[in-house]
């Protein structure tokens, strides 16, 4: 048996608000598998050694549930247009470049270490459409040491020449690509329809069967921007909400994912919470591309699941430490413009989104429960002064960035990253 053990000032999020702090603590795991969070280390463990990393913060590693990878190119420009003007400009001429398989070896491999570097290991990743690309992302993710879902996008109508498949072509390629997922062990396939504008009925219909049949979980986008839904209207008229549009196929249940919801009314959020949809809140994309934003708070109070995502390019961060504090400064914003009464997410909640709640999409209790996979970074932030509780410190470290705070972290159990 292989025992891990980590020794700092230990703080995870239990539940939503609430941190749970540990000073001078000890994070065990035996065979990869977290055993607790001790004040003293039990006698069991006696002479077991010890990573000792003195007051530096022991923290849960990060989920980013939505992202696209082959837009890592275009992050941090072409804000200045909206969601669909900005898909036709950038994002769809930039992923065509990934039938290059080179040029997606290369870029992957890129973005997969800076994963790491920055405290992910849990990832719900858009692909592109093409299948081989598709798996050399899986590939470079599993081993840099990132976990979790990948998708080979599925769109059939209304991309561009350069990025866009038949009907036929998105069926075969799916089924070829999932057949080859079968050697992964980290990285697991998630069925892909970009949006509902991007996949015909067909094609829907088509995934709808998959999704069931194999048991596979979904992720889209949905009620991101007022353009894109009176589109979806347009194309689908006997549906009168949008998520209808995912539901009569077959793509709405508790293993499927929803990135924005920034429109979703009253009934839409209630469509969600009954069916057991996760919201995957992307802050910064929203106010990037004038999307709007989305009543996160509202969400939480109406006991919707919600998780965090970069959705990297449309939101300009990778580092989830930023996406948390944009989503926590959205949660402001979005207060002011619905007046006082309305509540905003707090450090530890925002915190709490950004792990844990991500985290339970794969199936993990809250914090470092006892059984969980060890995903966890340590953070030295004493590059800058000053006398603070962990829990100020933790504040401080969502809000100010710092020059290489990390200083290791574990996947599945596993080192994948140290300082050296």
């Amino acid at each position: 048996m292989s025992i891990t053990i980590l020794k700092g000032t230990v703080i995870s999020a239990p539940a939503l608000g609430k941190l749970e702090v540990v000073e001078h603590g000890f994070l065990v795991a035996e065979d990869g598998r977290v055993s607790g969070v001790f004040p003293v280390l039990p006698d069991r463990f006696a002479g077991a050694p010890v990573e000792d990393f003195g007051d530096a913060l022991i923290l849960q590693s990060l989920a980013d549930l939505h992202l696209h990878a082959p837009q890592y190119p275009i992050l941090g420009f072409g804000m200045d247009l909206p969601l669909l003007d900005w898909l036709n400009t950038y994002t769809f001429p930039n992923e065509a470049r990934f039938a290059d398989l080179e040029y997606a070896r290369e870029i992957y491999r890129q973005l997969a270490r800076e994963l790491i570097e920055n405290g992910t290991t849990r990832v719900c990743m858009f692909s592109s459409l093409h299948r081989q690309a598709t798996l050399i992302l899986m590939e470079e993710l599993e081993r840099a040491g990132v976990t979790g879902y990948v998708g080979k996008v599925n769109m059939d109508r209304n991309g561009i020449p350069a990025l866009q498949e038949t009907t036929g072509e998105s069926m075969s390629e799916t089924l070829l690509w999932l057949e080859a997922c079968q050697d992964f062990r980290y990285v697991k396939p998630i069925l892909t329809p970009r949006f509902t504008p991007s996949c015909t009925n067909e094609l829907m219909e088509f995934l709808g069967k998959l999704g069931m049949e194999r048991n596979l979980p979904v992720q889209s986008h949905l009620s991101e921007n007022e353009k894109e839904i009176q589109w979806v209207k347009e194309l689908h008229p006997d549906c009168t909400q949008y998520w209808e549009t995912y539901a009569k196929y077959g793509l709405w249940n508790d293993r499927t994912l929803m990135a924005h919801c920034v429109w979703s009314d009253r009934r839409e959020r209630q469509a969600m919470k009954d069916a057991g949809v996760t919201v995957v809140h992307c802050a910064d994309s929203n106010q990037n591309l004038c999307s709007g934003t989305a009543p996160v708070r509202v969400m939480l109070d109406e006991g919707l699941q919600v998780a965090l995502g970069s959705d990297m390019a449309g939101g300009a961060q990778l580092n989830l430490f930023d996406v948390t504090a944009a989503a926590i400064r959205a949660s402001k914003a979005r207060r002011i413009q619905d007046g006082w009464e309305t509540g905003f997410l707090t450090v530890a909640e925002g915190w709490y989104l950004g792990t844990s709640a991500g985290a339970a999409f794969f199936g993990a209790e809250p914090g470092f429960s006892p059984g969980n996979s060890l995903h966890a970074l340590v953070l030295d932030d004493h590059s800058l002064p000053g006398p603070l509780t962990p829990a100020e410190r933790l504040e401080r470290c969502l809000y100010r960035r710092q020059k290489q705070p990390i200083l290791a972290v574990w996947s599945e159990g596993r080192k994948v990253f140290e300082v050296k």
